[in-house]
């Protein structure tokens, strides 16, 4: 009867214990142990081209937009609208301008200045109906990163790190690299947009140089060895651990792990960013030259970041913000990010890794339909587009729509919240019941909304 009983309190207590469609439940090194679902990715790849790539350059083909270049934007569509800088202005449609092709099996439609990605189409999952809150850069990157405009929430990097844990003791479970090059502004990104928020200290994304020394004081001194820089670390946490004893500041143990994880990286980081040892086809797949600081080094050192454990690596690329001279200057852009993107979705399933890895391409927001200065386009967050592969995105398919101008997401449309919280049950987390208190408040990534995406899911 105890038996019974106690098996019939559990079923109470949790009900999937005993649901026939239950998914397996599985061990989390994080908070969220074990995970509330089954999970379809271990680790999350971000491609982030930071400035905001226009859609209509990229994943969503317009031709009723290119047949009324220089007209009037519909009044229906814009009337009453928030737009950036093009407030009190003439509203003209402004056309595609380059082509695009149907690519794979599939037929999406890209850009033709993307044969690259175009190759892997039949990878990709595109999402056309993104739309996001604010229409400056910098709050805009806070709203993608963070999922609230208000400065000082957890990154999503952190909240991933923080649900899962680290599958690696060697490097950080969080990185960051950044690039930039030619073809338009380049946008500054604060590092707040990876910081740990109102989370311990120790789940906020570790910045890696792209040229010269990845981490600054990586190496020791002259006169200092690898045994004397241990000594000195163990002296300095005996310390911290007496202060931890007497005050019980969570801080102290996060000070105490990254100490710890310094020393560790002293050895673990100078030969994973030298990517010289790797085979010439490998480089040229890329497009990447050892020590350049490029977009493409820097997706060939997410594969290499990838390989060791790190949760979540984030590539910022930063100067995707074409006000003007769009069409020489997205020309520019396209060959920088072209190759190696297309060529990090093809190494890593070529080495079963693509399966368990989510890629997401995208930026903050889109740009308009209408014309700035005669040759540019201003921010926007009324339609975009995105692209996934792997970790359980269902490929070769296009989701949502924009309408015909492209102007605002009509057919499925995405929000922030709704992205954040689909990325999460691909890694086996309920997006709700992630939870930290925080001023008598229960805190999440997706705020108070979101809704998982599951027709892009396999």
């Amino acid at each position: 009867m105890a038996g019974l009983g106690l098996i019939g309190l559990n079923s109470l207590l949790d009900p999937r214990l005993f649901a026939a469609d239950a998914p397996p439940l599985t061990a989390s090194h994080g908070a969220v142990n074990p995970l509330h679902f089954a999970p379809k990715a271990k680790r999350v790849i971000f491609l982030y081209q930071a400035g905001g790539p226009s859609h209509l350059e990229t994943f969503d083909y317009k031709p009723k937009l290119a047949q009324n270049n220089g007209q009037p934007m519909p009044d229906s569509l814009t009337k009453g609208q928030q737009v950036a800088q093009l407030q009190g202005k003439p509203l003209l449609c402004f056309a595609p301008q380059y082509g695009f092709r149907k690519f794979g099996k599939s037929g999406q439609e890209i850009c033709e200045l993307f044969p690259h990605i175009g190759a892997v189409a039949d990878d990709i999952c595109i999402v056309r109906s993104m739309w996001t809150e604010q229409i400056n850069h910098d709050p805009a990157h806070t709203v993608m990163n963070t999922g609230n405009f208000i400065a000082g929430r957890p990154s999503m990097g952190s909240w991933v790190f923080y649900g899962l844990g680290a599958e690696t003791q060697d490097l950080p479970g969080f990185v960051v690299l950044l690039s930039s090059g030619r073809g338009g502004q380049m946008q500054p990104i604060a590092q707040r947009q990876w910081s740990a928020g109102l989370l311990p200290s120790k789940y906020q994304g570790v910045k890696l140089n792209s040229i010269g020394d990845p981490v600054l004081y990586i190496q020791n001194p002259a006169g200092i060895s690898q045994t004397l820089q241990g000594e000195s670390v163990d002296a300095i946490n005996r310390l911290n651990r007496a202060e931890f004893s007497a005050l019980q500041d969570p801080e102290i143990q996060t000070r105490i792990s990254q100490y710890e994880m310094a020393f560790r990286m002293q050895s673990s980081v100078p030969g994973l960013v030298d990517v010289s040892a790797e085979p010439k086809q490998v480089l040229e797949m890329y497009g990447a030259r050892p020590g350049d600081g490029s977009f493409a080094s820097n997706c060939l050192l997410a594969r290499r970041l990838a390989e060791r454990g790190v949760r979540f690596i984030q590539l910022y690329h930063r100067d995707w913000d074409h006000h003007g001279g769009l069409k020489a200057n997205i020309a520019l852009k396209a060959e920088e990010v072209d190759k190696p993107t297309a060529a990090l979705i093809t190494d890593l399933k070529q080495r079963g890794m693509l399966d368990d890895t989510l890629i997401i391409w995208g930026g903050e927001f889109g740009r308009t339909p209408m014309s700035q200065s005669g040759d540019g386009r201003d921010h926007h967050i009324k339609g975009f587009s995105f692209f996934l592969a792997g970790g359980g995105i269902k490929p070769g398919i296009t989701y949502g729509s924009t309408d015909e101008f492209g102007y605002a997401a009509q057919e499925n449309p995405v929000s922030v919240h709704d992205f954040h919280a689909t990325m999460l049950y691909l890694l086996g987390i309920d997006h709700k019941r992630m939870t930290v208190k925080f001023q008598g408040l229960d805190v999440r990534l997706t705020g108070i909304s979101g809704d998982v995406v599951k027709d892009i899911l396999i």
